[in-house]
């Protein structure tokens, strides 16, 4: 299991810029897998924190549910429309991961903490010049790819 911390530690630059496209929004997409293993997509906050990626969800939610049976979680970072330049469009972050249920004293009654150990890290943005697209990955054991697809 690769918990955030560690992939931060591995890889500075590149997951300081996951996490700038992860905070530069508040809202992003989660998608968990349902009893009969059809995908379910969420809106969520992500935290950052010193236990590292983590989510709180309110009780009663049917994500809790899926995460409890099935721990396999995708994020996907809020996207901004590019500028008319699209070479300066900073792309998309996505994360996959498991998610685990935690405890925190300080969280509301009634709440739920998930922490994420990290399968996969991507980044995917419109490369210079703007005639391709670059997608940088990350993935334990095999570190960071950068790929350039015309």
């Amino acid at each position: 299991m690769t918990t955030w911390n560690d992939f931060a530690a591995s890889e500075p630059d590149f997951s300081r810029r996951v996490r700038e496209l992860f905070t530069s929004h508040k809202h992003h997409t989660m998608a968990t897998l349902r009893k009969d293993g059809s995908p379910r997509i969420s809106g969520t906050e992500v935290e950052f924190a010193d236990d590292g990626l983590a989510l709180g969800m309110m009780g009663g939610a049917l994500r809790i549910t899926d995460l409890r049976r099935d721990q396999r979680i995708a994020l996907h970072s809020s996207t901004a429309d590019p500028n008319e330049d699209p070479a300066l469009w900073l792309g998309d972050a996505k994360i996959a991961g498991t998610a685990f249920e935690i405890e925190k004293r300080d969280d509301p009654p009634g709440s739920h903490r998930f922490l994420i150990d990290i399968n996969e890290v991507v980044i995917t943005r419109v490369g210079t010049p703007a005639d391709h697209l670059v997608i940088e990955t990350w993935h334990p054991g095999c570190g960071f790819r950068r790929i350039e697809r015309r």
